[in-house]
C-alpha cells in the first residue's frame, strides 16, 4: 500500500512511471517505484506481476 497522499499510481495503471521513487540505482540502470514497478534507464519496465514493459524511448528522427 502507497503511504504517499494522493497515492501513487498503480501498477498496472497507464501512467505508472509516475510513481515515486523508493530506491534508485542510476550505476546499475534501475530504479524501484513506490508501486512496485522496477524502471530501467533504457525505459523498460519490470512490473510487480513479472510481466515486462518493452523498452519505449521516443524514436529520434534523421536531422
Amino acid at each position: 500500500m502507497c503511504p504517499h497522499h494522493p497515492a501513487c499510481p498503480d501498477a498496472e495503471a497507464p501512467d505508472r512511471e509516475k510513481a515515486r521513487t523508493l530506491a534508485c540505482h542510476p550505476e546499475q540502470g534501475w530504479s524501484l517505484l513506490c508501486n512496485g514497478v522496477v524502471l530501467f534507464e533504457d525505459t523498460g519496465e519490470l512490473l510487480p506481476s513479472g510481466a515486462t514493459i518493452e523498452p519505449h524511448r521516443p524514436v529520434v528522427g534523421a536531422a
